[in-house]
């Protein structure tokens, strides 16, 4: 189902939160390449929602290991979940050593999982919807708008933040309420582990994180 009524997202709020450290001008370009790349960055978040809502109507009545499963092949799809981590950890990414890496991510690719089938667990009548165009933002990047609809027609605003890479779209931030980043929160959270404990320490803490979202019910 798709929705025109969402609210438009201002360019200060979206550049505050913007990954890139420089903006960049949008190039010109026609209405109807505009419309391609639209439909392009839409089509995996509609296929994102779809995912998210199954889930969410298999609740309880799955084991999370089998929600975690069916989620786990979607968002490695959907996301960019490297460029989402580097995004997190912020500019000591490209400092972290490289042998230490691919735990991190590991456990970070877990952990996102392992969010989503933890907090979309239940299903009361809900439904999603994603709004049909796109708006640009000044990095190169495009804002998919959705809502989470609640039976009683309450609403949370979750957009996503898309970037093309050579495999297609992909998401590279969610907005909660139209402004809340996720990659911010995370990197606030994730610069005082690895202060503390280092790549180490942050990949520890994301796995006990784990832990803790599916009762320690996952395999490793």
């Amino acid at each position: 189902m798709m929705t025109h009524d969402i609210p438009p997202i201002g360019r200060r709020g979206l550049l505050d939160l913007a990954i890139a450290a420089f903006v960049v001008a949008v190039p010109w370009r026609s209405a109807s390449a505009a419309a391609t790349d639209g439909a392009a960055a839409i089509a995996p978040i509609q296929q994102f929602a779809n995912a998210l809502l199954a889930a969410m109507k298999a609740g309880s009545g799955k084991p999370f290991a089998e929600r975690y499963g069916a989620l786990a092949p979607v968002i490695e799809q959907v996301f960019n979940l490297e460029a989402v981590l580097a995004a997190s950890v912020g500019l000591s990414w490209a400092t972290l050593p490289p042998a230490q890496k691919p735990a991190l991510m590991k456990a970070f690719r877990r952990y996102t999982v392992a969010t989503y089938a933890a907090n979309f667990s239940s299903y009361n009548g809900q439904s999603f919807q994603v709004l049909p165009t796109t708006r640009e933002v000044g990095t190169g990047e495009v804002v998919v708008q959705t809502k989470l609809v609640r039976a009683d027609g309450s609403s949370v605003e979750l957009d996503y933040v898309m970037r093309r890479f050579p495999a297609g779209w992909q998401v590279v931030d969610v907005l909660s309420d139209g402004s809340i980043s996720r990659v911010a929160v995370q990197r606030a959270d994730f610069r005082e582990l690895l202060l503390s404990g280092g790549v180490p320490g942050l990949t520890a803490a994301l796995e006990r994180k784990v832990d803790n979202l599916s009762g320690g019910k996952l395999p490793e």
